[in-house]
């Protein structure tokens, strides 16, 4: 990829979303990109390659059933949108066209969580309850823009359905240094070493963990912190693994609702697999419609901000077997 970047520094999702799909169709004759009036990202594709780039207009629906009409014609469909509509509003189409067949269709979009300040009807905020419920689709929430084109990449070879969840895309902090980690769709990263407590996070919330490990730091905390990108299938070993290593705390972090996400499918596998925790805490979005508002305020507001994470990492530390 041309474009290249360094920790710490910011860059847009939606640039590596343009500039991967477009490297890709030279690879992959059979690479389909469309969207339903959500196209600005893909500009470099659409140039580059006008007869296999189709925009629908605002018609979700229509969108997922024309990607999976040219899956069965033996083409790599990329749908690109808006997360909250692809995920509830074509969710029929999703389920009977893509998942039932088993189709290899990739539907990436942004608005994952409470971002881009265009209230509740603008928020995915149910979708990975959703899509993880779908048989034969996996599930994933990216938060460091860079690994949005090695996970694109390695989905050219998926038989099946992929869903990449991603938050606004325009302004993203680069969260790993390129290499150091092992970008394996399926496998969570272990994105700080800790022994203490775990939290386990994904997409917008990763640089917020890292935030609170850090703080915690200078009261001598050893703190874990998982990026658990792959939400399914989710990385069993490394949860079973982080209980006995991290004295049997948890602490699950997400811009999602606190039920039926990460957290619900991290609680699945501790009870699954008979693993004794000392303690669990899950911080993400109540059972409100979250309103307006800035995404650091909306966290702070509903209870799963910074000051809130470092608090719950403090309580499963001190809580008594």
């Amino acid at each position: 990829m041309p474009i290249t970047f360094t920790f710490g520094e910011f860059l847009g999702a939606r640039s590596v979303i343009g500039t991967t799909l477009a490297e890709l169709g030279d690879e992959y004759p059979n690479l389909w990109v469309l969207t339903p009036d959500i196209g600005a990202t893909l500009v470099e594709f659409r140039d580059k390659f006008p007869e296999r780039f189709l925009d629908v207009g605002l018609a979700e629906q229509a969108c997922v059933g024309v990607a999976a009409g040219l899956a069965y014609d033996g083409n790599i469909p990329v749908v690109s949108g808006m997360l909250p509509f692809l995920s509830m509003r074509a969710l029929e189409q999703i389920r009977t066209d893509v998942c039932y067949p088993n189709l290899p269709v990739k539907i990436i979009g942004t608005h994952g969580g409470l971002v881009g300040n265009g209230g509740s009807t603008h928020y995915a905020v149910e979708d990975l309850t959703l899509m993880g419920a779908l048989t034969n689709m996996t599930v994933t929430s990216i938060g460091d823009p860079l690994m949005v084109g090695e996970v694109l990449r390695q989905s050219m070879s998926m038989t099946g359905s992929l869903y990449i969840r991603l938050a606004v895309g325009k302004k993203d902090k680069v969260l790993y240094e390129p290499g150091t980690h092992d970008i394996r769709i399926g496998k969570g990263i272990i994105a700080r070493e800790g022994t203490d407590a775990t939290i386990f996070t994904h997409g917008t919330t990763v640089a917020q963990a890292l935030d609170a490990a850090d703080e915690l730091a200078k009261d001598g905390r050893s703190i874990r912190v998982i990026d658990m990108w792959t939400l399914k299938p989710i990385d069993q070993e490394l949860i079973i693994r982080s209980a006995a290593e991290t004295d049997g705390r948890f602490v699950v972090l997400e811009d999602h609702l606190a039920y039926g996400g990460l957290a619900t499918r991290i609680a699945d596998v501790v009870t699954d697999n008979g693993v004794h925790l000392k303690a669990f805490e899950r911080l993400g979005i109540p059972q409100v419609y979250a309103g307006f508002g800035e995404d650091e305020q909306l966290r702070d507001k509903h209870g799963y901000g910074l000051e809130a994470t470092i608090a719950a990492i403090r309580r499963v530390i001190a809580a008594q077997p």
